[in-house]
């Protein structure tokens, strides 16, 4: 039985993917844990590309491809790229097969995996011919082949990225997802959606108001978020690629939208009763159940990855803590014990965890819940670096998104391992970024 995996979001081209000739077939390969949080990064070497037929054009296309390629695996967190200047070898001038690679010039210079890569162009259509190796067992882990016009080449690559990913993690990684979140333009608040890596980032919402709080569905076609543009805060749901949606505006507030795994349905806090409950509705704003009902405020719902809990934030202890609501059962419990306010929860892909948002000591860092390990301590993800809050997992789970003001200009986007370390910064653009919400995982196809 042949798997074959579809990407979210990729709409329009078709890029042709074919197995490389090479002599031998894709090998296993010892997958890398990347929760562990003393993982060592394995080391790759990627050298430039070959130009297949020997055109300046091949040449220029090459090396933004391996400017790409470097960028997308040094994003995972679990890889490290050797220096190039270390090279005993040139593959593109001695060729990029197996029987053309001696691999004692690399396993020599520490690498553990080398990626070559081809280039061939003709009229504006660009051909690439890309290779894993594991250099220490000398065995080819994977080999593809790429066509399509030369403004994909950022595409391509990042489909090979996930195919590494895959080899090397049995996941595949965040390399089809997008990125929904807030920034400011011109003093108000709108949503915008980017490439995983906070490329290409395009304007959704155009209320000239206050936008927050954007979701995805499981299957990316459609964003649920909060909008002032009527006046008080009501909850929009917009089709991505039909442009329609609707409005839920009952009275009151109408806020912090999530949805149900693989369902139409939303969770969402509303307050026409007097207090702020949570609530499941359809996506057309019809009512299907009330989940939460105890004095004070309960918001923030977010559904576990198989959709049977939903944790959320209540302040019926006296401060804002941390519940999990078994849907079933209605069963009820407190999993946030220390520090007097804590928010904003996110389940792991793999429902194993939970991060948060607490403050301690005025300051406003990240946590990390064990929820399968029963009570414990939370672990602190984030210190010392400004405040940091609006945690999201990527779809494979190794990586959180989130928002900081350690830079200054009042919050941006930064993304780390889900073991706190590799810290980096993940949109520049003008204005103040807030509330990321990764799209969710890659679906799949027997």
């Amino acid at each position: 039985m042949i798997r074959q995996f579809v990407f979210l979001m990729i709409t329009g081209l078709l890029i042709g993917l074919l197995v490389v000739p090479d002599p031998l077939t894709a090998a296993p390969y010892d997958t890398i844990q990347v929760s562990n949080p003393f993982l060592n990064k394995t080391p790759v070497a990627l050298p430039g590309f070959k130009a297949l037929t020997g055109r300046p054009e091949e040449t220029k296309i090459g090396e933004t491809a391996l400017e790409t390629l470097e960028n997308g695996l040094m994003f995972t967190g679990y890889l490290k790229r050797v220096n190039p200047e270390a090279f005993l070898a040139d593959p593109s001038e001695t060729g990029i097969q197996m029987s053309q690679i001696n691999f004692s010039d690399w396993t020599g210079i520490g690498a553990e995996l080398l990626i070559t890569g081809g280039v061939e162009e003709t009229d504006g259509r660009v051909k690439l011919k890309l290779r894993l190796f594991d250099t220490f067992n000398t065995q080819l882990l994977k080999g593809k082949i790429y066509t399509g016009p030369t403004d994909q080449v950022r595409r391509m690559i990042h489909l090979f990225c996930a195919e590494v990913s895959h080899a090397l993690t049995g996941k595949w990684g965040v390399f089809a997802s997008k990125l929904a979140f807030v920034s400011t333009v011109d003093e108000n608040k709108e949503i915008f959606v980017s490439d995983f890596d906070g490329h290409n980032a395009t304007r959704i919402t155009r209320h000239k108001s206050i936008s927050l709080s954007p979701a995805w569905s499981s299957d990316g076609r459609r964003l649920a978020y909060v909008s002032y543009a009527g006046g008080k805060p009501d909850i929009y749901i917009r089709h991505l690629e039909q442009e329609r949606g609707t409005v839920i505006n009952r009275e009151g507030m109408n806020i912090t939208p999530a949805w149900m795994p693989k369902q139409d349905t939303l969770a969402a806090a509303l307050s026409f009763s007097g207090n702020q409950e949570i609530y499941l509705l359809t996506r057309q704003g019809e009512m299907i159940k009330k989940v939460t009902s105890s004095w004070g405020i309960n918001v923030s719902p977010e559904f576990s990855p198989d959709g049977g809990k939903l944790a959320f934030v209540s302040n019926r202890s006296g401060t804002p803590q941390i519940y999990i609501q078994d849907l079933a059962s209605g069963e009820v419990d407190r999993v946030t014990f220390q520090g007097r306010y804590n928010t904003s929860p996110a389940w792991s892909p793999d429902g194993k965890k939970l991060a948060y948002v607490g403050i301690e000591k005025n300051r406003i860092d990240i946590y990390l819940l064990q929820l399968d390990q029963g009570p414990g301590m939370p672990v602190q993800l984030t210190r010392n670096q400004g405040d940091n809050e609006d945690p999201c997992w990527s779809p494979d789970g190794n990586l959180i998104v989130f928002t900081s003001t350690r830079e200054g200009g009042g919050g941006a986007l930064f993304v780390m391992t889900a073991a706190g370390t590799d810290q980096r910064r993940l949109v520049t653009m003008p204005g103040r970024q807030t509330q990321p919400r990764w799209s969710g995982p890659m679906t799949y196809k027997e």
